[in-house]
């Protein structure tokens, strides 16, 4: 990659973290920022997720806040809620609209787009952007089974990045993982008090490479 190409980052937040959580790590996003920051002059880096809107807590929450805080250019909308077939609450959410807008209007102001995802849907705007004479990159995996990323995607793509590569630059150390307890059904969970959030330090530490626990969402 040349230093000097203008990059942006496209981070489907919940296809990202299925695929992290199938290969067994975190990511660590002040990490993940920093390895394209030495890739080229970092234009924009965009977190696409969906939020339950009527929970009174989310466990995505402070990894939005911090991610808000800390470069990057968060994008949310509120999760639509169904009951399938079988009668079971399904939560979705999808980005790829919003994820689409604005990657095709800063087309002209970027020469690489960084893609994690692993969805076959984005195909199309891959080949829409480099109509543009812009050099799309994907990020997902292969190394998986079946593989995270849709085989016309990866085609598509001008540069395949597998996550599985890149997990010793911008993973998270397992030693930063907050204190796990057991509750009363003898399941461990995560020690958090949203009522009181940490301080900025400690906000950065334990939050800032968190990822979301919401398993109920339909990509």
């Amino acid at each position: 990659m040349s230093g000097q190409q203008r990059i942006a980052l496209f981070i489907d937040g919940a296809n990202l973290y299925a695929t992290t959580k199938t290969l067994g790590f975190d990511i660590d996003y002040k990490r993940l920022l920093k390895e394209f920051q030495g890739r080229g002059v970092l234009v924009r880096a965009f977190y696409y997720t969906a939020l339950v809107e009527d929970q009174e807590y989310s466990s995505i929450r402070p990894l939005i806040d911090w991610l808000d805080y800390n470069g990057y250019r968060v994008v949310t909308k509120p999760t639509k809620e169904f009951v399938d077939s079988a009668g079971r609450r399904k939560v979705k959410g999808n980005m790829d609209i919003e994820l689409a807008i604005d990657a095709l209007e800063l087309s002209p102001y970027i020469d690489h787009m960084v893609l994690f995802s692993g969805d076959g849907d984005f195909r199309s705007l891959v080949e829409a952007m480099q109509r543009r004479g812009v050099r799309v990159s994907v990020v997902s995996t292969v190394t998986t089974q079946p593989p995270m990323v849709a085989d016309e995607l990866r085609r598509q793509a001008d540069e395949f990045l597998d996550l599985s590569q890149l997990a010793s630059r911008i993973g998270r150390d397992p030693s930063d993982r907050p204190q796990r307890v057991g509750n009363e059904n003898g399941d461990r969970q995560d020690r958090v008090r949203p009522q009181q959030p940490p301080r900025n330090g400690a906000l950065e530490s334990r939050y800032g490479i968190r990822q979301p626990q919401d398993d109920d969402f339909d990509i």
